[in-house]
């Protein structure tokens, strides 16, 4: 494996979105997916609406609410999951190359500010920057021809299993990630990390 592709939220940070924002509302998580706007953050996390767009259309009854303070609160859920930072810090020292592919939107730098996953990997093929979300075969698509790399050259990683599905189907080896011993089980069957550490 030459190229290491690996999702983000839920894979290697906590995704404030299940806890954290119903929470805010002081709603529970299916009344809060029953209430948003279906097409605001998807289209965040595609780069076409800003911010500003996507908070003023965040419920679909187009409510008002505390956009700093929902910001805020947002911004202190972002924790990298257990076991995550050194499993990553030993890839980086081995030398593996290593990118983000992720849905998400320009709250990545957010991400990135907090837990500092620059450190480790390049974030260029988050959604926001290339259009396009996964499943959809493009997202998948992208990195190949950026990277010119083939795709069974591509280790990728999600927690969703649709999402590693659609990876197969494009021909890149997939692994869903549970934890991160899972993933470490897998590295080292692999060969990108040493059984040893």
């Amino acid at each position: 494996m030459r190229v290491l592709l690996l999702d983000v939220m839920d894979t290697l940070v906590r995704d404030p979105f299940y806890e954290d924002v119903p929470a805010f509302f002081g709603m529970d998580l299916p009344t809060l997916i029953a209430t948003k706007d279906p097409h605001a953050w998807p289209a965040f996390e595609r780069g076409e609406i800003d911010e500003h767009e996507m908070l003023a259309s965040f419920f679909a009854d187009r409510r008002a609410f505390d956009h700093d303070a929902f910001r805020a609160h947002v911004k202190a859920g972002y924790a990298m999951l257990p076991g995550v930072e050194v499993l990553l810090g030993e890839l980086a020292e081995r030398g593996v190359r290593m990118y983000a592919l992720s849905n998400y939107p320009t709250w990545s730098e957010w991400i990135d500010e907090r837990v500092g996953l620059s450190r480790f990997l390049d974030w260029r093929f988050v959604s926001w920057r290339t259009g396009v979300r996964k499943p959809d075969p493009e997202a998948y698509r992208v990195p190949l021809r950026e990277l010119g790399v083939d795709a069974h050259e591509c280790l990728f990683v999600d927690d969703r299993e649709s999402n590693c599905v659609a990876a197969r189907r494009e021909g890149l080896s997939a692994h869903r990630f549970e934890n991160a011993e899972g993933l470490r089980a897998e590295l080292v069957r692999r060969g990108l990390l040493d059984s040893s550490r």
